[in-house]
């Protein structure tokens, strides 16, 4: 029998889901470099237990504080890349499963718009005093007010908005692995990441460093799964 060529050309679904993944990937990535970038320049300022004298000096000293600035206005477009990165993986979910579970899919949009939220906030406030400096003639605040600001961002940050990301990888993780495209060693991996992010209770930043390692992790796997996973030829013998 003659094999007529295929005349309906409106995408597939695996069409798609190959295009999510790789907009996955390619957002994941974009987050992980300006999140990180961000993180750097942040991390620049003076801890909060430092002297007065040397807190004052930091902020009257045009260089270092103006890192905390750059660090500070690469936060948003790191949000930006974030929620893209969100809504590309929910539509690859939905293009392998159109009817994913409704708690973990419901709990995942909710967790990561609360992600972004909270870090904007935080870092805002921790960056407020550089911001303050380097873009108006306002004159230094007290260092009490300085610190209370940087301690307030501090604890939106690593307290709350941590925990907003660990609720994300739980959810996405769950919601991948039944998607078919989460090997079962990267889903172990990334509930052990998310306990991370839910039970660490510190200021180092080395935690917060944990949330754009897995979003490497699941970046690089849906790209892989979905290259090699064809949904229009399963049970096909």
């Amino acid at each position: 029998m003659t094999e007529h060529p295929r005349t309906d050309l409106r995408p597939t679904p695996a069409d798609g889901a190959t295009g999510h993944a790789r907009l996955t990937a390619a957002t994941g990535l974009l987050f992980v470099g300006l999140f990180v970038a961000a993180l750097v320049l942040l991390h620049t300022s003076p801890g909060l237990g430092v002297a007065d004298a040397d807190y004052a000096a930091f902020y009257a000293d045009g260089g270092g504080r103006t890192l905390v600035t750059i660090g500070t206005t690469l936060v948003p477009f790191a949000g930006i890349a974030f929620l893209w990165h969100l809504t590309t993986l929910r539509l690859l979910v939905r293009a392998r499963t159109p009817t994913p579970s409704a708690i973990p899919d419901g709990l995942q949009l909710l967790s990561g718009i609360m992600f972004v939220v909270l870090l904007f906030v935080g870092t805002g406030a921790a960056g407020a005093t550089a911001l303050l400096m380097d873009l108006t003639n306002a004159p230094l605040p007290s260092v009490g007010i300085a610190r209370s600001l940087s301690g307030l961002g501090y604890g939106i940050v690593f307290v709350y908005a941590i925990r907003g990301a660990g609720m994300y990888a739980i959810t996405s993780t769950t919601l991948l692995a039944k998607a078919g495209l989460l090997p079962r060693w990267a889903a172990v991996v990334g509930y052990l990441l998310a306990a991370v992010l839910l039970l660490a209770t510190t200021f180092n930043p080395a935690v917060v460093l944990v949330f754009p390692a897995w979003v490497l992790l699941i970046s690089a796997m849906v790209l892989v799964t979905s290259r090699s996973t064809n949904p229009d030829q399963e049970g096909v013998a």
